[in-house]
């Protein structure tokens, strides 16, 4: 069996399914991102609501992991996690972030670049609240980003968590959400020739400046 770095070099595909032009597209980039946002659910992408998020630490390493959006409007882009993790250490500490999307399928990608702040409890106490009541619990069984000795660890919490609660576990302390406010945008749609179509929204002068870029 080779391996799978001697296939590597001679790895093609030509993009050849849609175009992005300045003509067609919207003159606000949340409008054209929720026209894409549509486009991949409605094309049943598996899931078309993971985004991949990088953070820079102290230590000036960035990392990124995927998330999930769980709501957007022109305050910005939302996800949740566990305030104790990394991410919301290194949030904590340098608060601006940068999400993409990937739908490969589509042959498109979405970038988003801004500052990142905790959302206001009652938003996140609404939507803890609609979680499953196993995702509710877990939210208090794991110590995200710390080290375990094992699976047994987390099984262990969840099953106290659930006892101590039963149906209605509160949101913890450390668990809620984020908002991406984006100041910048860039929408990415593949062409043939690796002549791909980059369309950048700027924020400028309480305005949005749209360009295109070079691929």
């Amino acid at each position: 069996m080779s391996s799978p770095n001697d296939t590597l070099a001679a790895l093609r595909k030509s993009y050849e399914r849609a175009e992005l032009d300045e003509a067609s597209s919207a003159p606000d980039p949340l409008m054209q991102f929720e026209r894409w946002l549509a486009e991949a659910i409605d094309a049943q992408l598996p899931e078309p609501n993971a985004m991949t998020l990088a953070t820079v630490g102290g230590d000036l390493r960035p990392s990124t992991r995927i998330v999930l959006i769980k709501g957007y409007d022109e305050r910005g882009i939302v996800w949740y996690t566990n305030y104790n993790s990394r991410k919301g250490q290194e949030l904590a500490g340098n608060p601006w972030a940068a999400l993409q999307f990937h739908w490969v399928e589509l042959e498109r990608v979405v970038r988003i670049e801004g500052r990142v702040g905790k959302v206001d409890e009652a938003e996140s106490d609404a939507y803890y609240a609609s979680r499953p009541l196993d995702s509710r619990v877990g939210a208090w069984a794991s110590p995200q980003s710390e080290v375990i000795s094992g699976r047994d660890v987390l099984v262990k919490n969840a099953a106290l968590q659930a006892a101590k609660y039963l149906l209605s576990p509160p949101r913890p302390p450390h668990w809620g959400g984020y908002r991406l406010v984006p100041d910048r945008w860039e929408f990415w749609q593949g062409r043939k020739s690796r002549l791909h179509d980059r369309l950048r929204y700027r924020r400028e002068d309480q305005a949005w400046v749209r360009e295109r870029l070079a691929p």
